[in-house]
């Protein structure tokens, strides 16, 4: 089995299902990759200490928003746990001395569920979902190193998360898209192309606007996660800008790498 890549993926609010373009974008995107035999996705909107592993069965999905029409409310997605992978996880990272917990009753949030919707509607790819204990970019880049043996038993790793975050500065804005949310896309853009991990684990003190992109940092922190995933062998290769653009003022800036 070839090595599967590792994806960031921007993953929108609900309303992600009503644009014109975006879910096109993830579904011609999910179709130009190899059948994975899971997808291991971690998601901004589950901070979970010690690391837990969720929805290892089918079980009701997390509608986590508040304030939008009730049809986004009424989206199911069924797709099938997977149970072994969460072992393998359990044996993977129990080995390094990292405590995994197991919260089978937590169903997919929307950061997991809404791009899934789009890449693989017919839901019938086995989806875990894995928390994230830090949001430390250097433990987060460990983790997934840690993760990334699992690429070659066929399992897409995705960080889900958006990559620039700021919906209160946003209500200030007179629409289209913010200084601040341009700069730093163009930073990342350009860091992320250099292979400069250090900058980017930095990225609050280093890119432009950093912290007005992201005064908290979980929609960022993913990408750590999938950038360990890539470089488990030592040798982050450039990788690939898959979407971008902005929806709503925020960068939604897409990556594969493998």
């Amino acid at each position: 089995m070839s090595l599967m890549p590792t994806l960031f993926l921007s993953h929108g609010a609900p309303p992600l299902a009503d644009d014109p373009w975006w879910p096109g974008e993830l579904a011609a995107w999910s179709a130009g990759l190899p059948r994975p035999t899971a997808v291991l996705i971690v998601s901004a909107h589950w901070e979970e200490a010690p690391l837990a592993l969720g929805a290892t069965r089918t079980v009701p999905l997390v509608h986590d928003f508040w304030g939008f029409p009730e049809r986004y409310y009424r989206v199911r997605y069924p797709a099938p746990g997977a149970p072994q992978l969460a072992e393998r996880i359990r044996r993977t990272l129990g080995t390094t001395g990292s405590p995994v917990a197991d919260l089978p009753d937590r169903g997919l949030d929307h950061g997991a569920y809404v791009p899934l919707v789009e890449m693989y509607p017919d839901a019938d790819v086995p989806v875990l979902q894995l928390s994230m204990p830090t949001l430390d970019p250097r433990r987060l880049l460990d983790v997934g190193r840690r993760l990334a043996p699992l690429r070659e038993e066929g399992v897409l790793i995705v960080g889900s998360g958006f990559f620039t975050h700021n919906l209160a500065a946003l209500r200030h804005a007179d629409g289209g898209t913010p200084a601040w949310s341009a700069e730093f896309d163009d930073w990342g853009r350009q860091a992320l192309a250099a292979q400069d991990v250090d900058a980017l684990l930095d990225f609050t003190h280093r890119a432009p606007a950093g912290r007005l992109a992201h005064p908290r940092t979980e929609h960022f922190a993913p990408l750590f996660v999938t950038l360990g995933a890539a470089d488990a062998h030592g040798q982050l290769d450039s990788g690939r800008n898959v979407i971008d653009g902005f929806w709503m003022g925020l960068s939604k800036r897409s990556l594969q790498y493998g």
